[in-house]
């Protein structure tokens, strides 16, 4: 294989990869939601696979968000109470806190997904399961989280680093600075 070709299979693999996160994170966040409304405190995963067809790797990580999810839920609550200015947990759309402990689990306890990742696919949650003012109040409360939480030091330098490698690299459709007495 050539280079040119690599790099599209390497594309093509990242790209499938990351629909399959992004079709888990979904998936996650159903379960929560519908978890929310169940009058017996059961939580069926199995029940759940039974209703739902999804490829391996999707319920992998499915069922790692979901039980991540419930197995730090109080810090996870606490988190969002702490963050969330003037709103109880109780008040909240069930939508958004769902979503703000998917990608706070994210966050905290899968060092290998990015913060920005994280980010990104809970807004994009949002944008499609709730609505424009949900979207701005998580990431509000997500952005001061990364900002002020300590265990997520690193996260909030990998943003910053990549804030900056963007401002430093020139748009590829922007001219470029020549002095025309050099050329």
């Amino acid at each position: 294989m050539n280079p040119s070709t690599l790099s599209i299979v390497s594309t093509a693999k990242k790209t499938t990869h990351h629909r399959s996160r992004r079709a888990a994170r979904q998936l996650a966040l159903q379960f929560l939601f519908q978890n929310e409304f169940q009058v017996s405190s059961s939580h069926s995963l199995g029940k759940f696979w039974e209703d739902h067809e999804a490829a391996p790797e999707v319920q992998l990580f499915t069922t790692q968000i979901i039980e991540g999810v419930f197995a730090h839920q109080k810090e996870l609550d606490k988190l969002i109470n702490d963050y969330a200015v003037e709103w109880s947990l109780s008040r909240m759309p069930v939508v958004d806190r769902n979503i703000l402990r998917c990608a706070l689990f994210e966050l905290f306890w899968l060092p290998e997904v990015p913060a920005k990742v994280s980010i990104n696919e809970a807004l994009e949650l949002a944008k499609r399961f709730a609505d424009n003012e949900s979207k701005r109040f998580l990431n509000g409360i997500l952005d001061r989280i990364i900002q002020h939480e300590s265990q997520l030091a690193e996260k909030r330098l990998e943003i910053l680093s990549q804030r900056e490698s963007r401002i430093s690299q020139p748009k590829p459709d922007s001219p470029v600075d020549v002095d025309p007495w050099t050329v």
